[in-house]
């Protein structure tokens, strides 16, 4: 099972998903995921639901990148150490941080989806700095999103 520690900063938010915490544990728990280390296990992360301002801040603070994005991810593992966490029934990956001016307001929740996927495969050691692992990423992101859409 996945718990997810939802915050909300920017009160927008609640214009598009009244109740962002069981919108997305309903969505994460009722798809299958097709990462081994997730299977049969406690996993538990967090979501920041921010805007430009607290984003721009963090974006400054760990990646020295004096502007806005649309999400950042925190894993708390290292790709490396991943691996060693395999036996353990209960961990927490990481946190998540999601920007809600930088998500279409036409397809919010499409767009939305996209993102916290794309965040928590970072969590889980997914990086895309080269074009290959940028592919690789971006085939997973697609398969887990048709799944969400489902739901």
């Amino acid at each position: 099972m996945i718990k997810i520690d939802v915050f909300i900063k920017e009160k927008k938010w609640k214009k598009h998903i009244s109740n962002p915490k069981k919108y997305l544990e309903n969505k994460i728990n009722n798809i299958k995921f097709p990462i081994k280390l997730i299977k049969k296990k406690n996993v538990n992360f967090s979501v920041l639901l921010a805007g430009n301002h607290e984003i721009k801040i963090l974006n400054n603070k760990f990646r020295k990148k004096n502007k806005t994005t649309d999400v950042l991810s925190f894993p708390f593992y290292k790709k490396e150490q991943i691996k060693k966490i395999k036996n353990k029934k209960s961990i927490y990956i990481g946190d998540i941080i999601l920007n809600y001016y930088k998500i279409s307001k036409t397809n919010f929740k499409r767009d939305f989806n996209k993102l916290w996927i794309h965040g928590f495969l970072h969590l889980l050691g997914h990086k895309h700095y080269y074009q290959k692992d940028f592919n690789k990423m971006n085939k997973l992101e697609n398969l887990i999103l048709k799944e969400v859409e489902k739901h």
